[in-house]
């Protein structure tokens, strides 16, 4: 049996506050633990409305993981949206306070560099997000100092492509632009949120190209009672296992009235630069 090259447990939209379901928490914390992550990825949205109480109870949350590094991103939900005054003047004020990370950050583990962005844009578009220029190049520049052949991981909370028909809101503005950078930094893969409901698609897309395209990778609302599409009333995370040539998804999902979160179907995509596979686009969202 081939092993990973690299294990990511990848959740979502925790959304700490009145939306949060403990029992999903508890089961995710359990799953943690089962499924033995070299490490564990939060993609964005561990607030419901940017309440200091709220990231400290999701950092204490956070805690109780196994003690692998632990990537986290902010969402749209970690910038206050009512409270104006403090979203113009203080935005990440909460953030700074409870969540020991940069906004913008790198990590590295097992020969793996992980770059996280803040897509939240509490001035200009708060649901959509943006992903500016300096960030762009704060992940090329990092990512040119990367090991040789170590996996490159992106995330960000916002999707860059989305199921077709709406339901599921407008990818990241700037899309193709973006994409078309993250193919040249070598980006092996791209994780995200957002939307609600598990979706895996490639660059390919949208651009484009020579072989297999980065794969997308969005996770659903682990902890929350807000699932959208198939994911209405359920909760779902992501187990990633970056291979030589390929990246497994297997998406588990845990139930309104279950204990626990099941594995579903394993699906595989060509890690970037491979002959394509057929493209998964619209699991979960169509």
């Amino acid at each position: 049996m081939r092993t990973s090259t690299l294990k990511i447990l990848h959740g979502s939209d925790l959304q700490v506050g009145k939306p949060f379901r403990p029992r999903a928490a508890e089961a995710f914390r359990r799953l943690a633990f089962e499924v033995e992550p070299h490490l564990i990825v939060v993609s964005g949205d561990l607030t419901q409305r940017a309440k200091q109480r709220e990231f400290r109870a999701a950092w204490e949350f956070l805690q109780r993981l196994p003690t692998v590094p632990l990537v986290v991103t902010l969402g749209n939900h970690d910038v206050p949206l009512y409270r104006v005054w403090e979203r113009v003047l203080l935005p990440y004020w909460h953030w700074s306070r409870e969540i020991p990370r940069d906004r913008d950050s790198v990590a590295r583990v097992a020969g793996a560099m992980i770059i996280g962005l803040n897509s939240a844009s509490p001035l200009r578009a708060v649901v959509n997000g943006r992903i500016t220029t300096r960030q762009l190049a704060f992940a090329r520049k990092n990512f040119e100092e990367a090991a040789p052949g170590g996996v490159r991981v992106l995330v960000i909370h916002h999707p860059l492509i989305v199921p077709p028909g709406g339901e599921f809101g407008a990818p990241l503005p700037g899309a193709r632009r973006i994409l078309q950078q993250i193919e040249d930094m070598e980006v092996d893969v791209v994780l995200g949120g957002h939307m609600h409901v598990t979706h895996l698609a490639t660059s390919r897309d949208l651009i484009e190209g020579e072989g297999a395209g980065v794969p997308l990778i969005t996770a659903g609302t682990t902890t929350s009672r807000r699932g959208r599409g198939h994911e209405t009333r359920r909760n779902s995370t992501n187990v990633i296992e970056v291979l030589d040539d390929y990246v497994n998804v297997t998406p588990y999902y845990f139930e309104s009235r279950g204990t626990a979160f099941e594995p579903s179907e394993t699906i595989s995509l060509a890690r970037p630069g491979m002959p394509a596979l057929e493209s998964p686009m619209g699991l979960g969202g169509t």
